[in-house]
């Protein structure tokens, strides 16, 4: 058997999410659709991370067993030529037998990017929040580095969230911001894009901790408000969930 590593993007509007249930496409159905088709073989195909109905990416990993001798850069253009058009495979590559895309990954990033300007825009509706109200940089900036660390982040992840512990390392939180040209002092404008680098994320992690730093950016909470959050363990002391569709997983690292 050979252990196959793909790494793949995907516009997750049409979805449920990555992980395969009833009631709706996802993106690990469409997979072992694909590679059904190709190799004959009903595989079982792991995921890096379930990201979320709506939820985008750019550097999912995902591999599966096959008993196929297909060489990997022909199986990435066997795919391509099978999975919708709003899945693409990037690379194909035999792995280590012990390779496994979520048990292996060391670094996750996400990027979640907001639209600042006053109007939205209709070719990036489905991959950009709109927040067209003033939004303080500054602000933003300082409340992310009270994030950096090692937390419990409690206060930042969905009641549904079935892990035990929710202590997580973030290695880094920044925020990335293009004005719209000739209006560089105009506070907030432009597109804004919160990157996120850590060793894992609870259920809806990256999402309320981006509502929350945008709350900061409105001036309903202030930077120096995030540390007590963060110490009160307590879901309803953080800002509210943003919306899935600004969320993309953007990079997965390994050893």
């Amino acid at each position: 058997m050979h252990n196959i590593r793909l790494t793949i993007g995907y516009d997750g509007t049409a979805y449920h999410g990555f992980q395969t249930q009833p009631g709706g496409p996802t993106i690990q159905a469409a997979l072992v659709k694909a590679i059904e088709e190709i190799t004959g073989e009903r595989a079982v195909v792991y995921g890096s991370g379930r990201t979320d109905a709506g939820v985008h990416a750019r550097g999912q990993v995902v591999n599966f067993a096959t008993a196929s001798k297909l060489p990997p850069d022909r199986l990435c253009r066997a795919l391509n030529a099978r999975l919708p058009h709003d899945i693409v495979v990037w690379e194909a590559a035999e792995a280590p037998p012990d390779f496994h895309a979520r048990k292996s990954a060391v670094r996750k990033t996400y990027c979640y990017t907001v639209n600042g300007n006053r109007y939205p825009d209709p070719a990036a509706q489905h991959t950009e929040l709109h927040h067209p109200g003033p939004l303080d940089v500054a602000a933003m900036r300082k409340a992310l580095q009270y994030l950096v660390g090692e937390h419990d982040f409690t206060s930042f992840c969905s009641a549904k969230a079935q892990t035990e512990s929710k202590v997580r390392h973030l290695y880094e939180a920044r925020l990335e911001h293009a004005p719209v040209p000739g209006m560089e002092t105009a506070p907030g404008c432009g597109r804004l894009f919160f990157f996120y680098t850590g060793n894992g994320f609870l259920y809806n992690m990256v999402r309320i901790m981006t509502g929350t730093v945008l709350a900061v950016g409105e001036g309903r909470l202030d930077a120096d408000d995030i540390p007590g959050i963060l110490a009160g363990k307590d879901r309803t002391l953080a800002g509210p969930t943003a919306a899935a569709h600004g969320l993309t997983l953007w990079r997965v690292e390994y050893e």
